[in-house]
């Protein structure tokens, strides 16, 4: 595999319309990451009608989690259905794949929700989250199955010094099925009033996704099995055992290189601009729904041309230094783009924190996590906790400084200081009076400083918010574009449907999906909202390094041989 590079041998004569086998793999990719990322982007509804037991953001955490599950099952999917396809053949296998996503995602759609199985029984309502985990976790393994197939089947049709750019064609379609779910959303939120929306309207785009499944299957069905898979079937050299090919060191080691030199980092950077940045405008700087979905669609497509551009770039400068640059940019930037979406957001808010920052001081080891995942908590018997849970609900972000055991937690505006009630000391009726003074008169200090209740619209400057949004689809275009061309050269054909899916789908399924449950849980553990960035930026800044001396050169491979 690390031999020079070399032209690919001759293929079998019947050659498929390279344009066509781009377009009809493309649109039921684009199709099936619709299906995955309709979950992601009506979140906040699935929370409201799936998680309504708990408060507003432990039920978020857990909605993520949820979501979260699709992702962590991706490298299960991976390895079976690539298995299946390294010995049977790319066509059938991403086609059962694509059926098991479309289905699952129609089932939600008509599910019942949390106070509907409540209503039918007490405590039957944990059925409802239950079965939607369990949709998750098939659509998971779907996409787990799809995905590396058809990156392969584009490839191995793909002429020689043009598969950087077919294959970014299949790169584009996570971004496009991003676009299309928030689309959709938008036209049918535009289309009913907020309350309809919010009661059953969100349902429409799951039920509407078995259009798509149709149109996908007939799509999919007029392709013809990939010609670099046929000639290996008409030559005997197919993998009997895919999965202990892969699992041998000499082809196991590129599975860790490729994992932890490009995708880990490619992962966090591309839900960090998309899923995670949306979240950040609904759920942090409270953002309304409907301008937060119209933000992120103008962004995606303004962005997405970007992936066919780079892709095509690297078939001219090679995969490695676009990759390279696309990992560090983020690295040195995020932290200020993340502040300026605040600014441009809500300005009042952004200069609050400059002028008068917030500081939690108190006894750290009496901090809660402010997450209940079964209800039971009221965070009201610790004063840390007390002034935590305010300053989590009115959405103000804040530090936090230690104070001796024991201590009474205080909460610092500028230079004014206010002392929490003392839950040891106050009990009862008294504690929920003392409770409500105190948020009464920090609620009043906030406003005094400049801290708004809620985002202005006449203030969010949209222009800017979009270009930056944009901006960080650039920069993961500079990885993903090439992306899929050098991890198709990075492996024999023979196991390659099985090698690739597991780098890919643990970078993606672990790393990136994790993402935005992992990055808003150490926001609610700092009440710093800009934390979480650390996590991406971290991935990336490892991934560069590693990607600096470990990931090959991959541009030329004759991606033919079977081994």
């Amino acid at each position: 595999m690390e031999s020079a590079p070399a032209v690919d041998s001759a293929l079998p004569e019947k050659k498929s319309n390279e344009i066509l086998v781009i377009g009809a793999s493309g649109v039921g990719t684009m199709f099936e990451w619709y299906d995955f990322f309709l979950y992601g982007t009506l979140i906040t509804y699935i929370n409201r009608h799936f998680f309504s037991a708990v408060d507003e953001n432990t039920g978020f955490i857990l909605a993520l989690m949820a979501f979260a599950a699709g992702f962590i099952v991706r490298p299960f999917g991976g390895l079976l259905f690539g298995g299946l396809g390294d010995m049977f053949g790319r066509k059938t296998t991403f086609l059962v794949a694509l059926v098991i996503m479309g289905a699952s995602t129609f089932a939600v759609g008509f599910l019942p929700d949390y106070n509907t199985f409540e209503s039918w029984g007490a405590g039957l309502g944990v059925i409802a989250p239950i079965i939607l985990v369990l949709l998750r976790v098939l659509q998971g393994l779907a996409v787990g199955g799809q995905y590396g197939g058809a990156m392969i089947y584009v490839a191995e049709h793909s002429k020689q010094g043009s598969r950087g750019w077919s294959t970014s064609w299949i790169q584009i379609t996570a971004t496009v099925g991003l676009l299309a779910s928030l689309v959709l959303i938008i036209v049918v939120r535009n289309n009913m009033t907020p309350d309809a929306f919010a009661d059953w309207g969100w349902r429409i785009p799951f039920m509407l996704s078995i259009f798509l499944l149709l149109a996908s299957i007939w799509i999919r069905l007029q392709l013809s099995e990939s010609p670099v898979y046929q000639k290996m079937k008409e030559e005997a050299a197919t993998s009997k055992k895919p999965y202990s090919e892969t699992f041998k060191w000499n082809n196991f080691k590129y599975v860790l290189i490729a994992l932890f030199g490009c995708v880990a980092g490619q992962a966090v950077i591309w839900y960090s601009g998309t899923l995670y940045g949306l979240y950040f405008l609904q759920q942090t700087l409270k953002m309304p729904d409907l301008d937060a979905y119209e933000i992120m669609a103008i962004a995606l497509a303004i962005g997405t041309p970007a992936y066919v551009f780079f892709g095509w770039l690297s078939d001219k400068v090679g995969r490695k230094p676009l990759i390279l640059l696309g990992l560090l940019l983020p690295v040195l930037t995020y932290f200020f783009l993340f502040h300026q979406i605040t600014a441009f957001t809500n300005p009042a808010l952004a200069a609050a924190q400059k002028s008068a920052p917030v500081i939690v001081k108190a006894d750290k080891s009496a901090c809660s996590l402010q997450f209940d995942p079964i209800g039971k908590s009221k965070f009201d018997t610790k004063s840390c906790d007390i002034v935590k849970a305010y300053l989590a609900k009115q959405g103000v972000s804040y530090n936090v400084e230690g104070l001796p055991a024991g201590s009474v937690a205080q909460v610092l505006i500028g230079d004014k200081a206010v002392t929490a009630p003392d839950p040891s000391q106050v009990k009862g009726a008294e504690r929920a009076a003392a409770i409500a003074a105190f948020q009464s008169e920090v609620g009043g200090d906030l406003k005094a400083a400049g801290y708004p209740s809620s985002v202005d619209p006449a203030k969010v400057n949209k222009v800017m918010i979009i270009l930056i949004i944009a901006l960080t689809t650039v920069f993961t275009a500079m990885v993903y574009g090439p992306m899929a061309a050098m991890l198709v050269e990075l492996f024999p054909a023979r196991i390659r449907y099985t090698s690739l899916s597991l780098p890919y789908h643990i970078g993606n399924g672990w790393f990136g999906g994790l993402l935005p449950t992992t990055a808003f849980m150490i926001v609610t553990a700092t009440g710093n909202i800009y934390a979480g960035i650390w996590y991406p930026v971290t991935i990336a800044a490892v991934t560069f390094v590693l990607a600096v001396f470990l990931l090959p050169e991959t541009k030329g491979r004759d991606i033919s041989h079977a081994a």
